[in-house]
């Protein structure tokens, strides 16, 4: 059995952070790009799911009125991102670990992870029913999420070995000076 030891690790989780951060910028573009066109209402899933987690963990947000208002539509969209690099965190760990599917099946991989971990915690939050959607919620959920899939994907593929040999060349020269 290969051993893996922690610094071969952080080349996966750096590439997985930032393909994360990609992919979640993706999703919001093509999200915003939605709004704009069909001219419907931004989600308050975010704000809403902010809300039952401070219920379920007993906590109060300080402020009232716009101020609690705009401190919660904050802490939704950064659960947003925290959600989206949190994923490609675990992405990136996976190829640290050797795991270097074609970019089809990494897509898919990434898009059902963004899918069941966002909408995930917001159905049993009770913050949502996806059973309860019909065909034009799916839909727009489902674009941005393959859009997170695609570009998480893309700059998994394509970065990783870079990273990748970049820190093995590092630990070479490092290993050679201390002989």
């Amino acid at each position: 059995m290969k051993t893996t030891s922690v610094a071969q690790l952080w080349p996966g989780l750096l590439v997985g952070a930032v393909a994360g951060a990609a992919g979640t910028t993706t999703l919001n573009v093509i999200t915003y790009l939605d709004i704009a066109v069909r001219g419907r209402s931004a989600s308050t899933t975010p704000e809403r799911t902010v809300e039952a987690m401070a219920r379920l963990f007993h906590l109060t947000l300080p402020g009232s009125g716009d101020i609690l208002a705009n401190r919660i539509s904050g802490l939704g969209a950064l659960t947003g991102y925290a959600a989206g690099i949190g994923m490609g965190l675990i992405l990136g760990l996976a190829y640290a670990l050797g795991w270097r599917p074609g970019l089809l099946v990494s897509t898919l991989v990434a898009m059902v992870l963004a899918l069941v971990g966002t909408n995930g915690p917001m159905t049993v939050l009770g913050v949502t029913d996806p059973r309860t959607w019909g065909l034009v919620g799916w839909i727009s959920d489902l674009i941005p999420h393959f859009g997170y899939g695609v570009v998480t994907a893309l700059v998994l593929h394509y970065f990783y070995p870079v990273c990748r040999l970049s820190s093995e060349a590092r630990r070479s020269e490092t290993a050679g000076a201390a002989r």
